[in-house]
């Protein structure tokens, strides 16, 4: 796991700045390669041969192509095997694997790889910059192009390295309100873009194309086709091979442990293929009014490690903790992010830094087998909506609401709508008839990518720190698209005791001890809406009065109505105003600070 950068002309000053500008994600080594028509950086976090063979910028052994990889091939082993009847390898790494499989097969060498990447290559031969993301968007990759200059980075302070123009676009901020997050291929810089998941780019004689490699929507509608403990028997096989694939590395590895089913599961298949005391890593919050709450999970992780034997680790963080380490934190996130559980992740990262250089998670379950109760919800309102509008109740803040918090001359009310309609809803394709199965797919394009990965990128390689997704496995990815909604949740059940997961549940069932196995669906808060009302009171309003002043964006009598309310307990506003801080602290940090 590393940082890339580069753009298509030579300077080596420009270059290696950019990668000083992202060395967090790299720290291992430094080094850069640069020719008339292209430079290269890379920052490494050595994970796959730690030898001074691995270094990038890597050439193949013909000395014809040239990479900056970030991520990791989890097959890279099986094609290794399958290469070396034609090509040479003078490495143990996965990135050699990548620019031999792009010599063999073009772009269709993605299509070969399981893993998590983003990645840039350089082709001599047809003198062409090749560059591309994993399927689900683990992995970020930035880019600029006026037409003339072509500029990419693992995170977006890297191209803001060069002079580029820094405008907030408008587009993005209405939709980083109504949504949470700034779907891609927009980011909250006018002209900095993402590379959108499962697409790769080719840029030839300052020419750009964009091609989409790889779609979870399945051939045919969600029918089984096999029965159901046949498709959980695949589930639970798909994901243990999962797992032992993603435990492979040459450094330790640890598991970001909650008290969920998720993480646990991650743990129980990871213990039948590692060798001693696995270590893993848990995050609480201190004084909390409501220990139960906020730290029930914290608490069910202890149990599950004791379980397991592991080499636990528990960190407890509190209100200045997170406040303390704020300016780093917005500026690692490189955009806003409304999350407050961002501060918790980079704290639990700087801490498992110190044991480890790779940790595996939880995420994704709830978005292939429907965990959320809004998939529940949405199936009682399937004879009214199937649209855009039936996403939005479940996903939108409410417009009256953002009227009155953001100002007049910017604020969009359909921007959200506008958004979700054309990129799901005009022409889709392979759209299966349950509009659940759609929703799920929604959101792992959306929120999944554009919030909670990038946040989780962003946050553990602020730290030199590897996260891997094993439930984000795309052949699970795509096995969950052929499974009906009745098999993933109950169509008609009290709302009140939603089960979600319920083929999941049954695959993943071995790995759960009893105190994990029936607890209820718990989302992950940190106690930040009452620490707004306590120890972070004073320097919350603090932000808030700078945005009460930037009227170009705000409008301050509503932010001022907006918190009042949240003091007094009216009104839940946790949501919108750590929204606008963390968007006001960016504007800090990147615009007033230029």
């Amino acid at each position: 796991m590393c940082g890339v950068n580069g753009f298509n002309f030579r300077d080596e000053n420009l270059v290696q700045k950019m990668d000083q500008v992202t060395a967090h994600r790299g720290p291992d080594q430094s080094a850069f390669w640069c020719d008339e028509k292209i430079s290269l950086g890379h920052n490494r976090l050595a994970i796959i041969d730690l030898s001074p063979r691995g270094v990038q910028p890597m050439w193949d052994a013909a000395h014809e192509v040239v990479i900056v990889f970030n991520g990791e091939i989890y097959n890279y082993q099986e094609l290794r095997s399958e290469l070396e009847v034609e090509y040479q390898f003078n490495s143990q790494s996965d990135t050699e694997v990548i620019l031999n499989a792009y010599k063999k097969y073009g772009a269709e060498c993605l299509n070969k790889f399981n893993g998590i990447f983003a990645f840039a290559i350089w082709d001599t031969r047809t003198e062409e910059l090749f560059l591309t993301r994993d399927r689900m968007g683990v992995k970020p990759l930035y880019y600029f192009f006026d037409g003339a200059r072509f500029i990419f980075s693992s995170e977006i302070k890297g191209i803001l390295e060069h002079v580029v123009s820094r405008e907030v676009d408008r587009q993005a901020f209405n939709l980083f309100f109504q949504l949470l997050y700034v779907p891609e291929p927009l980011t909250m810089f006018k002209n900095i873009l993402k590379l959108p998941a499962a697409h790769y780019a080719i840029l030839k004689e300052n020419k750009l194309e964009i091609k989409k490699y790889w779609d979870s929507a399945p051939d045919f509608l969600p029918c089984p086709k096999k029965s159901y403990q046949q498709t959980v028997a695949e589930i639970r096989e798909t994901f243990r091979d999962s797992v032992k694939h993603q435990l492979i590395s040459d450094r330790p590895v640890g598991i970001f442990l909650s008290g969920g089913l998720d993480s646990t599961a991650v743990l129980g298949a990871a213990v039948e293929f590692h060798s001693g005391p696995i270590k893993t890593f848990s995050v609480g919050f201190k004084d909390s009014i409501d220990p139960k709450k906020f730290n029930a999970d914290f608490d069910l992780a202890r149990q599950t490690a004791a379980y397991y034997k592991t080499d636990h680790h528990e960190l407890l963080v509190g209100p200045n903790d997170i406040w303390n380490e704020i300016e780093q934190i917005v500026w690692h996130l490189d955009e806003p992010n409304f999350n407050p559980t961002a501060g918790a992740i980079y704290l639990l990262s700087k801490y498992a830094k110190q044991s480890v250089a790779v940790v595996l998670g939880g995420d994704g379950a709830d978005e292939l087998f429907g965990g959320y109760p809004r998939y529940y919800y949405s199936r009682l309102m399937g004879l009214f909506l199937f649209d855009e509008k039936r996403v939005l109740r479940f996903l939108a803040q409410k417009s009256d609401h953002l009227e009155k918090i953001i100002s007049a001359n910017i604020y969009h009310p359909t921007q959200a709508a506008e958004n979700l309609q054309q990129r799901y809803f005009i022409n889709a394709k392979n759209r299966p008839c349950d509009f659940e199965n759609y929703f799920m797919r929604i959101d792992r394009e959306g929120w999944l990518a554009d919030e909670s990965l990038l946040r989780s990128d962003k946050m553990t390689m602020a730290n030199g720190v590897e996260a891997r997704v094993p439930i984000l496995d795309y052949r699970l990815v795509k096995l969950s698209e052929t499974i009906p909604v009745k098999w993933k949740f109950n169509l008609w059940q009290n709302p009140k005791n939603f089960q979600g997961k319920k083929i999941w549940k049954e695959a993943i069932k071995s790995y759960l001890p009893e105190h994990v196995l029936n607890q209820q669906k718990r989302g992950w808060f940190t106690p930040m809406a009452k620490w707004l009302r306590g120890e972070l009171r004073a320097p919350v309003y603090e932000i808030l009065q700078q945005a009460k002043q930037n009227i170009t964006h705000f409008n301050p009598e509503g932010i001022e109505e907006m918190w009042q309310k949240h003091l007094t307990g009216q009104v839940y506003n946790l949501n919108s105003i750590w929204a606008i801080v963390m968007w006001q602290l960016w504007y800090n940090k990147f615009f007033k600070k230029m």
